[in-house]
């Protein structure tokens, strides 16, 4: 016991001295409080009205400054695009009007919709069958559509395109199936296609085998995401004892719990077992037998959604999903072709900057600060992604752009030199084009990197935006000094480069 009696000394004191720590921070509190409160008193009141209003308006205006400058908007979350994703088909055909004409190939897009009217003006109830490769898709419409001609493999992989087949059960419902290629082939060239006609369906029967795998549950998720009606089909059933089924499918409907429900049924599209076959004579053959399909549950599931659901609730949804499916196609195809715009801006300015820089007396950064070029291209790049330029934000960035190159220029020289020695038919390396290319590496990465913040963030604002410079003036310096080169031997007259590109790139 002698030996515990220091340590229950020593955490006597410590929580003596937190309490006493404790008491003097309360007095210091209460004496500053009652100190606040007695010069308040002879305040005017309107003093007191106007005060809090102006800190909650600074602290506001502070939050709203700090969300603008840290929050990531995405890709593409410049004017136009995903904070402005449309509502309805007017809106999404607006969008496609002015995206063609800046130059968007936005065909497939209008294709999308052209589909969807179509669809509607039909009045039939589409059912897309989706699921992963070899998960027995085709199989199961074949089960459903007696003597449907459905192309079946037991490799994966054998859909290789969306096809559609007319269902007329007994009772007279009419269906009309969609056969899907399998998602997660091994280039996944086909998961696009598939996925864009899942959304085009009313209802999407999701085939799996056994518990749902991570991928399963991500591609019923985003479906359940966009209000998709689902039914979930676990096939292969007869591979399974009664209790073994009823453990799996629990398993599955615990894993979808949630609003909405999510229904449930065991299918099997049937299959073929190799059976020994034992004659009196003692002899044993070997025969495949044919099990019967089991498309029982999934049928009358089919037959109690479509007579409980509204024909015009189900087309809602549906094109809902379509359009936001377009929606993204579009802001892909607005993406795709400002990266391509962009690229050329750079690209053009990067010339002019070093064709310049070749008639300079020396080295330094008046072309990047005190040129219009760095101005001119930040402007353009504004224009080409649809954002005000806001010149303030503009030089500042090149004034913070201009301080990091102070630091770097001696690296970015020195690699122009060992790149421009490689080129045959240069000669002597002179200064200045050392410096113009030089200069091509620092208006490409500060194109590059205005590109990126203005699709990323939908602005150019001083501080990201030189992190992003900071990063791409040391990405690939050696490869784009070989591409700048040859932009401007032929204009210095120092050998036989080739403006369409470097070696190899052409």
């Amino acid at each position: 016991m002698k030996p515990l009696l220091p340590i229950r000394l020593l955490v006597t004191l410590a929580a003596s001295l937190a309490a006493a720590a404790v008491l003097v921070l309360l007095l210091v509190v209460t004496d500053t409080a009652l100190s606040v409160w007695q010069r308040l008193q002879d305040t005017p009141s309107w003093v007191l009205i106007a005060w809090p209003l102006i800190i909650v308006a600074a602290a506001s205006l502070v939050g709203w400054k700090a969300w603008q400058l840290f929050s990531p908007r995405g890709p593409g979350a410049g004017p136009g695009e995903a904070r402005d994703r449309p509502v309805d088909e007017a809106t999404l055909r607006a969008q496609i009007e002015s995206s063609e004409h800046a130059g968007v190939d936005a065909a497939p897009v209008r294709a999308e919709l052209d589909e969807l009217a179509r669809r509607r003006s039909e009045g039939r109830l589409y059912v897309a069958v989706f699921g992963e490769i070899s998960s027995g898709k085709s199989s199961l419409i074949r089960a459903l559509v007696p003597g449907a001609e459905v192309q079946v493999s037991p490799l994966g992989g054998t859909t290789r395109s969306v096809r559609h087949y007319h269902w007329r059960a007994p009772d007279g419902l009419e269906l009309k199936l969609s056969d899907l290629p399998g998602l997660n082939e091994a280039d996944g060239a086909l998961d696009a296609a598939a996925r864009e006609e899942a959304l085009r369906a009313h209802v999407v029967v999701y085939v799996c085998e056994g518990d749902l795998t991570r991928s399963d549950l991500a591609e019923i998720g985003r479906l359940r995401t966009l209000g998709k009606p689902l039914l979930v089909a676990v096939n292969k059933s007869d591979l399974y004892r009664d209790e073994e089924l009823q453990a799996v499918t629990a398993r599955v409907r615990q894993r979808l719990a949630g609003d909405p429900p999510l229904e449930v049924v065991a299918v099997s599209a049937g299959s073929e077992r190799e059976v020994l076959v034992e004659h009196p004579d003692g002899g044993v053959e070997h025969r495949v037998r044919r099990l019967p399909a089991q498309v029982r549950e999934l049928e009358v599931a089919l037959r109690r959604f479509a007579a409980g659901s509204d024909l015009v609730v189900l087309e809602s949804a549906r094109e809902h999903a379509v359009l936001y499916g377009a929606g993204e196609r579009l802001a892909e195809a607005r993406r795709a072709h400002r990266r391509r715009e962009s690229e050329a801006v750079v690209r053009s300015y990067a010339r002019k900057a070093m064709l310049g820089a070749l008639a300079a007396v020396g080295p330094g950064t008046d072309v990047l600060v005190q040129g219009y070029l760095g101005m001119s291209m930040l402007k353009e790049l504004c224009t080409l992604y649809e954002v005000p330029a806001k010149e303030m934000d503009l030089n500042r960035f090149l004034e913070l752009a201009t301080r990091q190159v102070d630091h770097r220029l001696s690296v970015v020289l020195a690699i122009a030199g060992n790149v421009l020695k490689a080129f045959p038919g240069v000669g002597t390396v002179t200064g200045g084009l050392v410096h113009a290319v030089a200069y091509g590496l620092i208006f490409d990465s500060l194109g590059r990197s205005a590109a990126r913040a203005l699709e990323s963030r939908g602005e150019i604002t001083p501080g990201p935006t030189l992190r992003l410079f900071e990063e791409t003036l040391g990405e690939n310096l050696e490869s784009r000094a070989r591409r700048l080169a040859q932009l401007v031997l032929p204009a210095a007259g120092g050998g036989a480069g080739d403006a369409a590109g470097p070696p190899g790139q052409r």
